[in-house]
C-alpha cells in the first residue's frame, strides 16, 4: 500500500497559471463575462421611451383619440382647479364680510350686558341677583 507522500493530489504537476483555474472560480468568471455582455448590448432606458417604443403597435388613429382624451382630461383638472379656487374665495370673503359684523354687533351687546350689570353691582352692592 501506498503512504501518504506517495499520493499526488496534482497539485505540483500544474503551473501556476492553472492553479487558480479552479471549477468555483471559471463558473464566477463565466457568469462575470455574460454579465458584462449582457451590460453593453441593453441600453438603459426611461419608462417614456419605452412606452413611446409601444405606440407603434397601435394604430394612428388610437393613438390620436388617446392623446387628444389625454389633453382633454388635462385641460378639464386645470378648468376645475381654476374654478375650486375662484369659488373658494369668493364664499370664503364673502362669508368674512357677512358675518364679521354681526360677530361684531352680537359681541358689543354682551360688553353692554355686562357693563350695566357692573354698575348696577356697584351702585346697590354685590348682594343684587341680576335680572
Amino acid at each position: 500500500m501506498a503512504g501518504v507522500e506517495d499520493l499526488d493530489s496534482g497539485l505540483e504537476s500544474m503551473n501556476e497559471g492553472s492553479k487558480d483555474l479552479t471549477p468555483e472560480k471559471i463558473t464566477a468568471q463565466l457568469v462575470e463575462s455574460l454579465d458584462d455582455d449582457l451590460d453593453e448590448d441593453c441600453e438603459d432606458e426611461t419608462l417614456s421611451e419605452r412606452l413611446w417604443g409601444l405606440t407603434e403597435m397601435f394604430p394612428e388613429g388610437l393613438r390620436n383619440k388617446t392623446h387628444s382624451l389625454c389633453k382633454g382630461s388635462q385641460n378639464l383638472v386645470k378648468t376645475l382647479y381654476h374654478y375650486s379656487r375662484l369659488s373658494a374665495w369668493i364664499f370664503f370673503s364673502s362669508s368674512t364680510i357677512l358675518v364679521a359684523p354681526i360677530i361684531f354687533e352680537i359681541e358689543r351687546c354682551q360688553m353692554e350686558e355686562v357693563q350695566k350689570y357692573q354698575q348696577k353691582q356697584a351702585l346697590l352692592g354685590p348682594g343684587v341677583a341680576p335680572r
